[in-house]
């Protein structure tokens, strides 16, 4: 059984910085691809990065520049560094699996499995 637990959300003042982490059991990161995903209340789930199995990164644009998805392979964790926050930030943000070891999606419907999520607040 495949589970991923999202830690390191909080609040944070606009121009903060803090990192996600997203941790595995039952599943290996290096072998699948990886996403980030944030919701704000009333709006819809939306991509923020994503990285394959071999490494190559992806963004929305609305966070270029500002966040990094990164990968420990030896802790089996993923992680996202944003920089940089802005009001706009405020979300809960999900890690998300993908079966493709190297599709880059932006789509939450590629990912099968999703953490539970972690908030992150910004106070300006």
């Amino acid at each position: 059984q495949v589970q991923l637990v999202e830690s390191g959300g909080g609040l944070v003042q606009a121009g903060g910085s803090l990192r996600l982490s997203c941790v595995a059991s039952g599943r290996t990161f290096t072998g699948y691809a990886t996403g980030w995903f944030r919701q704000a209340p009333g709006k819809e789930r939306e991509f923020v990065a994503a990285i394959t199995r071999g490494g190559n990164t992806f963004y929305a644009d609305s966070v270029k520049g500002r966040f990094t998805i990164s990968r420990d392979n030896a802790k089996n964790t993923v992680y996202l560094q944003m920089n940089s926050l802005k009001p706009y930030d405020t979300a809960f943000y999900y890690c998300a699996s993908d079966n493709s070891p190297y599709r880059l999606s932006r789509h939450a419907y590629e990912y099968d499995y999703w953490g539970q999520g972690t908030h992150v607040t910004l106070s300006s």
